[in-house]
C-alpha cells in the first residue's frame, strides 16, 4: 500500500493524541512547532514599557505550563483550531503578564480586544508603526524617520479598532484569512473586507512617504 500524505493539521491531531497519552516529547514538539509564530505575537503586542526588560520567551515558557495542563481539556472538547487555542492561552499570560508589571499603569482595558470570553492586549499603533519601520534602509535621518512614524501612526489610530485588530493578525501576525475570522469571530468575508480596507488605507498614508514601500 503507498504512503498517504499528510497535512500540518493531521500532523498536529496525531502529536494532540500522542501528548494527551503522556508523550513528553509530543507535547514539546506541538509547541515548538508553534514557538515562531507565537513569539511573533507576543513581541507585537508586549506593552513597549516593557521591551527591553522582558523577553519573550519567558512569556512563552508560562504559556507553555499551562498549555501541558490544560492539554486534554482542549483534546476533549475542541471548539477551535489547535494552534488557535495556543495563541490563546499564551495572549493569557501576557495579559497577565501586563497585569503584574504594570497595574494600575496598564492601558485602558477597553483598549484589549475582548474574544473567547476573555480580554487579548492589543498591537498599539506605536508597535505597528515601529515595525513597519524597521524595515526601512533609506531614511537615516531621525527627524525624518519620527515624522513618518507619527503619519503611520496617526493613520492607523483612525482605523476602526477591529481593522487595525485585522491588519495585525493579517500581516504582522500572519495569520490566514480563516484563522483571523475564528479570532475575531467574523464571517470570512467580513474579515477579509477590512483587511483589504485597513491595507488601502495604510498604503495611502505610505504612498506619501517616498522613504516607505508598501507594507
Amino acid at each position: 500500500m503507498g504512503s498517504t500524505n499528510t497535512t500540518p493539521a493531521d500532523d498536529a491531531d496525531g502529536l494532540v493524541r500522542r501528548a494527551t497519552s503522556g508523550d513528553e516529547a509530543a507535547l514539546a514538539a506541538l509547541f515548538e512547532q508553534a514557538r515562531p509564530r507565537l513569539r511573533q505575537m507576543v513581541r507585537l503586542r508586549l506593552d513597549r514599557r516593557l521591551q527591553g526588560r522582558l523577553d519573550p520567551d519567558d512569556v512563552l515558557q508560562e504559556a507553555y505550563l499551562d498549555f501541558a495542563r490544560r492539554l486534554p481539556e482542549y483534546a476533549a472538547d475542541p471548539r477551535m483550531p489547535f494552534f488557535l487555542w495556543l495563541r490563546f492561552l499564551t495572549g493569557q499570560k501576557l495579559t497577565d503578564v501586563h497585569r503584574h508589571h504594570l497595574g494600575t499603569r496598564m492601558r485602558d482595558a477597553r483598549q484589549e480586544v475582548s474574544l473567547h470570553r476573555g480580554a487579548f492586549p492589543q498591537a498599539s499603533s506605536a508597535s505597528l508603526a515601529a515595525r513597519l519601520l524597521g524595515r526601512l534602509t533609506s531614511a537615516s535621518r531621525v527627524a525624518a524617520r519620527a515624522e513618518i512614524q507619527l503619519r503611520v501612526q496617526e493613520a492607523l489610530n483612525e482605523l476602526d479598532p477591529i481593522d487595525r485588530e485585522v491588519l495585525a493578525l493579517r500581516h504582522f501576525e500572519q495569520l490566514s484569512n480563516d484563522e483571523t475570522a475564528v479570532v475575531l469571530e467574523l464571517s470570512k468575508t467580513a474579515a477579509s473586507n477590512r483587511y483589504i480596507r485597513a491595507l488601502k488605507r495604510l498604503k495611502h498614508v505610505l504612498a506619501e512617504s517616498p522613504e516607505m514601500g508598501a507594507p
